[in-house]
């Protein structure tokens, strides 16, 4: 079915539920009248209620046709609910005074002389009714929010599920009904989180110790903003220095997201983000002293002389000293090379969604992945048209060593698929191992450009890349040269 065609379906469905009820008291007036000879009485009685249900009919059909016309067009009824219900009411009590008057020849100055007393009782009885009657009015006349808007009402917050004559209900953020009277709702501060757009500003406290150069957290803070999917591009993240204090420099990321729905967890994720991000980096979190003695007296050498065990281990494991072809698995160099690398080499923990590094970008440095897994993420362009190749580099694996071993620019983008703990091998670092052992550049350089020729095609199809590029990926000459310049940079 489509979409005009829905629309017309729920139009006639609208029509039909309006007028149903009076359309069908009329048709059994004009049987009785068909049928039967009523007295004088019962016959005006009958006219009057005709002439009633009549009016009911047409005011009812031509209301759900008004509506059935903005709901064929997908448009919002432009009359709020509590203003229709108080429009139609007093047409209703209208048609009832006439039909009183002129039908059934009833004098109503009398009652509505002798009802003023009984107003201002009923009046004193339903004060609060009242009240909230006429609040729900205000809020819908001046369009505070509508129904599935984010708010914040005093205290409360949630999204609006029902706003009425009486009440507003907010379902919470723990699935719970908030209801709220329209006149404490009208009394509070409202903070409409859905308007002018869906767009909301979020901000996530930090406090670390006056040791963190602040350009450095400042930096790391915007990028554990921007690297989570569910944070807008625009406007961009920001960051700002807050206060010091005794404990250390408060600083303050703010960030924007477009469904206010998701705060909580979005808030959770970017600041996991940043926090492995900061520890990566040895910037600490501030603490009370005494957390940070305890932390001095559980850290030293044992944990050092462990972490280096462990990436020793790790390495060997890993294929990045192991040659390929006929001889694979065996290591290129000694074990002793292999451990003096390990005592070099930063040892991090990732978290997931992490952005190792980004298809196009300079890159000296490969990892090694210790435990978890790193997504790769390759965009390439083909006949005209955008592609997406993904890859997974789990324990033992390597991820980025085409740049380190050619200078070519990134030609995958990385993301932490789990939490990972990954070994980062950064040029300065294999300089060593390559002065050391100096046919090791040979046999890489062999390894990496066979490779890279094999695979020039693909490499072609990623724009990031320039045919210097790949040439200089694919000559084993001009790989050779790249890792000399480690060892001359170390010598230098």
């Amino acid at each position: 079915m489509t979409d005009m065609a829905a629309g017309k379906d729920t139009g006639w469905r609208l029509i039909a539920a309006r007028t149903w009820v009076p359309a069908a008291v009329v048709l059994l007036i004009l049987i009785v009248l068909g049928v039967a000879s009523p007295g004088d009485a019962l016959q005006s009685y009958l006219e009057a209620g005709l002439v009633l249900f009549g009016a009911v009919f047409v005011v009812r059909l031509a209301e759900a046709a008004v509506r059935a016309w903005y709901a064929g067009r997908r448009r919002p009824y432009p009359i709020p609910d509590v203003l229709r219900g108080l429009i139609l009411g007093v047409v209703y009590i209208l048609i009832l005074f006439y039909v009183l008057k002129n039908i059934l020849r009833v004098d109503l100055t009398a009652y509505l002389a002798g009802s003023a007393v009984l107003t201002m009782v009923l009046g004193l009885a339903f004060q609060g009714v009242l009240s909230n009657i006429f609040s729900g009015m205000s809020l819908h006349f001046t369009r505070s929010f509508s129904r599935g808007d984010w708010v914040s009402v005093g205290a409360h917050e949630g999204i609006v599920v029902d706003t009425n004559w009486r009440e507003t209900r907010l379902l919470d953020r723990q699935s719970n009904i908030i209801v709220l009277p329209n006149n404490i709702v009208a009394s509070e501060k409202i903070t409409n989180f859905s308007q002018p757009d869906a767009k909301t500003a979020i901000t996530i406290p930090f406090k670390l110790s006056y040791q963190a150069p602040a350009a450095e957290v400042l930096g790391i803070l915007v990028e554990a903003a921007r690297e989570w999917p569910e944070v807008l591009d625009a406007p961009p993240p920001l960051a700002y220095i807050q206060s010091y204090d005794e404990l250390g420099v408060s600083y303050l990321a703010k960030f924007w997201i477009g469904d206010y729905g998701r705060r909580d967890p979005i808030i959770t994720n970017v600041a996991r983000l940043a926090w492995y991000k900061l520890r990566r980096h040895g910037l600490e979190i501030a603490m009370s002293f005494g957390d940070r003695m305890k932390d001095m007296m559980q850290a030293g050498a044992p944990r050092a002389a462990e972490d280096q065990e462990a990436t020793f281990r790790d390495l060997l494991h890993s294929p990045i000293l192991r040659r390929h072809g006929d001889a694979a698995g065996e290591l290129i160099v000694a074990e002793e090379g292999v451990r003096a690398l390990a005592a070099l080499l930063t040892r991090g923990v990732y978290t997931k969604g992490e952005v190792l590094c980004r298809q196009g970008e300079k890159g000296a440095s490969a990892f090694v992945v210790a435990a978890g897994s790193v997504k790769g993420q390759i965009a390439y362009e083909e006949n005209g048209k955008t592609y997406m190749s993904e890859f997974a580099v789990g324990p033992g694996g390597i991820f980025g060593e085409m740049s380190l071993f050619t200078g070519m620019p990134r030609t995958a983008t990385g993301v932490i698929a789990e939490d990972a703990v990954l070994l980062e091998v950064r040029g300065e670092d294999f300089a060593v191992l390559l002065e050391r052992n100096p046919a090791l550049a040979e046999e890489i350089a062999e390894t990496v450009s066979a490779r890279n020729a094999k695979n020039r095609e693909f490499l072609s199809k990623i724009k990031e890349l320039s045919a210097q590029d790949i040439q200089a990926g694919v000559s084993k000459t001009t790989v050779l040269e790249h890792l000399k310049r480690f060892v001359r940079r170390l010598k230098g």
